[in-house]
């Protein structure tokens, strides 16, 4: 067991070094993304479903790593793809990717620490395995937190993999539609940092709030009756 787990990180840490060493970040920027939209969309036009395909392989490959790019690539899925049919290729790369990001944390480095924190850390464990869908949303709707470090926190508790999935598939949802609509229209973009507006984010903020909602209230029902 330990070897495969020896193995499964070498193979992870490989896979980022390559990344870095063959500079692939830089296809992974605005400007690229403008300078190639043309031929991306030709592209496209010719080749559906292996652009489709090609790029929801890709996002996976990104999110699982947990490799840079991540805004780009939700621009080029509404630049090549439209807003409506980037922002579905998205969410299934990005769900899945995330998932398997979640599983690797899980397999890699779980029992550790449960074993070191296990008593410290039973309390949100109880509250992840019950409630774990609308903390989850919580997290992915308010964008104070770095979708990585979530995938990878995640694994760590006791989090069940149907709420993770879900809870990412769903809360991921209104981020993607926003950049891919923004990619849609990506010739009026001069910075990543103008997609996400203070309006948008306290918008998803507030969506945060009410993901929370049912978890106090059955917090507060049960106070009422002990």
């Amino acid at each position: 067991m330990k070897n495969k787990k020896i193995w499964v990180a070498s193979a992870i840490i490989i896979l980022g070094l390559l990344f870095f060493y063959f500079d692939l970040g830089k296809y992974l920027t605005l400007a690229s993304l403008k300078e190639n939209r043309a031929a991306l969309v030709t592209f496209y036009e010719s080749h559906q479903v292996v652009m489709v395909f090609g790029f929801i392989f890709a996002y996976i490959v990104q999110t699982a790593l947990s490799l840079p790019g991540a805004a780009v690539l939700s621009l080029a899925a509404g630049a090549v793809f439209g807003a409506v049919m980037g922002t579905l290729y998205v969410n299934i790369g990005a769900t899945i990717g995330a998932s398997l990001a979640f599983l690797v944390a899980r397999y890699l480095f779980r029992n550790v620490i449960q074993n070191k924190f296990g008593t410290r850390l039973e309390k949100i464990n109880t509250e992840l395995e019950t409630r774990g869908f609308n903390y989850l949303l919580f997290l992915r709707f308010v964008p104070v937190f770095p979708f990585f470090l979530i995938n990878l926190g995640a694994g760590l508790t006791g989090m069940h993999l149907r709420s993770f999935f879900f809870g990412t598939m769903v809360g991921i949802i209104p981020g993607s539609f926003v950049y891919c609509n923004a990619g849609a229209s990506l010739a009026a973009i001069n910075s990543i940092s103008e997609v996400a507006s203070p309006r948008v984010l306290g918008s998803f903020a507030l969506l945060g709030v009410f993901a929370l909602i049912p978890v106090l209230y059955q917090k507060i029902k049960k106070k009422k009756q002990s």
